[in-house]
């Protein structure tokens, strides 16, 4: 399956962030770069140079922010007292599991805060962008499209008000990927489609409230949200969202069909 562990290859790069493992395929940075492609070609028009550091702030800034979610769910495993590795891969990233099952993981509850541990480290670090530009007397760069989210929309055009603008415009253009890529995928990733964290977070949450057929509400209700999620990025030509939420949804169908549910 596509959302799974990608075998190695000579190609990965291999560190430690302390006694974690973390893993990125050769996949990554191709696969992070067409996704900016469009944006950077759009701010760079025929400028090759300015395209290729426009894309390379883009490429890094996903992999800080893939990592920093990550690194949230293997903190949370690792509080519980199980050791995990990092991929960062084609798709995404995985904190792995490795060794022994902790004894602690058999509890519904603290399986679900593993899962919000990711998306709530993503918006801890959007918190702290927004912090430390405000303290440098900078304002926030337009949100664009995250003006329009409640709460987070109108908290963000307040400080976007404040202070002068980012001299330079490698600076602005970091600091908005960094609020986009930490909102707006923190909360994709919330949606509740397994196996995204939301998803994760609606299955573990029905077990903590001893709901016996847990498993296939979650991927009924994970299939549901994929196909719309699905037909709304083909109807706007979003077309990386269309074929994730594509295999996420074949995911949550198998899921359903394997626990005993027919179409």
């Amino acid at each position: 399956m596509l959302l799974a562990e990608p075998q190695s290859t000579p190609a990965d790069f291999h560190f430690h962030i302390g006694r974690i493992p973390v893993r990125v395929t050769g996949w990554f940075w191709p696969a992070a770069g067409l996704f900016g492609w469009g944006l950077a070609q759009s701010l760079a028009g025929d400028d090759t140079r300015t395209l290729l550091i426009y894309l390379g702030v883009w490429v890094l800034v996903v992999f800080c922010s893939i990592l920093v979610h990550e690194l949230g769910h293997a903190l949370a495993f690792a509080a519980s007292g199980q050791s995990s590795r990092i991929v960062l891969y084609h798709f995404g990233g995985l904190a792995v599991p490795t060794g022994m099952p902790a004894p602690a993981l058999k509890s519904p509850l603290r399986r679900l805060a593993v899962s919000a541990a990711g998306p709530v480290a993503q918006l801890c670090l959007a918190i702290v962008v927004v912090a430390i530009v405000m303290m440098l007397g900078y304002q926030v760069p337009d949100p664009g499209f995250l003006s329009s989210l409640p709460i987070i929309g109108n908290s963000l055009e307040e400080v976007s008000l404040a202070g002068q603008p980012i001299p330079s415009m490698l600076g602005r253009l970091m600091v908005y990927h960094l609020l986009f890529v930490n909102i707006a995928w923190a909360i994709l990733n919330l949606l509740p489609v397994q196996p995204l964290d939301g998803g994760r977070i609606v299955l573990e949450g029905l077990k903590v409230f001893g709901v016996s057929a847990a498993d296939q509400i979650a991927s009924l209700f994970g299939l549901l949200i994929a196909g719309v999620v699905a037909v709304w990025a083909y109807q706007h030509q979003e077309t990386y969202l269309m074929v994730l939420f594509g295999v996420l949804g074949v995911g949550c169908y198998q899921r359903l069909v394997s626990s005993g549910v027919r179409g």
